[in-house]
C-alpha cells in the first residue's frame, strides 16, 4: 500500500538517548525501531509501528531511513528485529550492511 501520509509531515530522527530510530507523523512518534549499541554495528532488536499508523508504509520507510544511516557511519547491521531482516531480504541493496556470519543466522 502507498505511504498516503505527505512527506512534510514526516520527520526521522534517531534518538541516541533512547536508542531508537524513530519516525513522527505531525510530531507523534508513528513508528521507531529500536538498537543497541556494539563496537562497529547496531543491533537492531524490535520496530513497531503504532496500531493507528498502519498501513501507511511507515515501517519501510523508517528501516530505510536506519539502514542507511548505518551505512553512512560505516557500521554494520544486525538484524535480530524479524521486521528489519525481512526488509534487508527484500531490498538487496542493504544485504551488504549484513556480515556474512549474520546473513546466514537471520536468512539472509
Amino acid at each position: 500500500m502507498p505511504d498516503k501520509t505527505p512527506v512534510q509531515d514526516v520527520a526521522l530522527s534517531d534518538n541516541t538517548a533512547a536508542h531508537r530510530f524513530e519516525l513522527r507523523v505531525a510530531g507523534i512518534v508513528a513508528a521507531y525501531a529500536e538498537y543497541n549499541t556494539l563496537e562497529g554495528a547496531l543491533l537492531f532488536t524490535h520496530t513497531e509501528v503504532l496500531p493507528e499508523f498502519e498501513g501507511a508504509g511507515h515501517g519501510s520507510r523508517l528501516a530505510r531511513y536506519a539502514l542507511d544511516a548505518v551505512r553512512s557511519r560505516g557500521l554494520r547491521a544486525i538484524p535480530v528485529c524479524p521486521f528489519i531482516a525481512a526488509y534487508i531480504r527484500k531490498h538487496a541493496e542493504y544485504q551488504d550492511l549484513v556480515a556474512e556470519e549474520h546473513r546466514l543466522a537471520f536468512k539472509i
